[in-house]
């Protein structure tokens, strides 16, 4: 397959999981919300979402936010390979495009990671991006 034909194929593959992501929901939102750990946690700046479509930690680590984190992303990659097979994407280009859904779903004064791989606090402008998000 030639150059040109491999990028727009990708290209529609990662439109089509955006879409699918849209439609679906982002991952962890509903089981997420309703524990107040990652609610405590998110407020407080101690996680945020990562470029590759998983939850990390911000600053200092300890057993029980990594326990949590852990969780979330066991539960983001289940889901997010059952939709990856569901719309012909392999499960890194969906979780991506999941990634740049929850970094543009972030709330002014939450945290998210930037393309350079910083963290940043969201404001009311439009988050930093990676330029392969949809």
């Amino acid at each position: 397959m030639g150059e040109l034909m491999t990028k727009r194929l990708t290209k529609a593959v990662l439109s089509g999981a955006a879409l699918a992501t849209a439609l679906g929901g982002i991952a962890a939102p509903a089981f997420a919300q309703r524990d107040p750990a990652y609610a405590a946690a998110r407020a407080a700046g101690q996680v945020g979402e990562k470029m590759d479509g998983y939850l990390g930690i911000v600053g200092e680590e300890t057993a029980e936010l990594r326990r949590l984190v852990n969780d979330i992303n066991i539960k983001r990659r289940a889901v997010y390979s059952e939709r990856a097979q569901a719309n012909n994407a392999t499960l890194e280009e969906y979780a991506l495009t999941a990634g740049c859904q929850a970094i543009l779903a972030t709330s002014p004064g939450e945290k998210y990671q930037a393309p350079d791989g910083s963290w940043q606090t969201r404001t009311s402008a439009k988050p930093m991006r990676d330029s392969r998000c949809p």
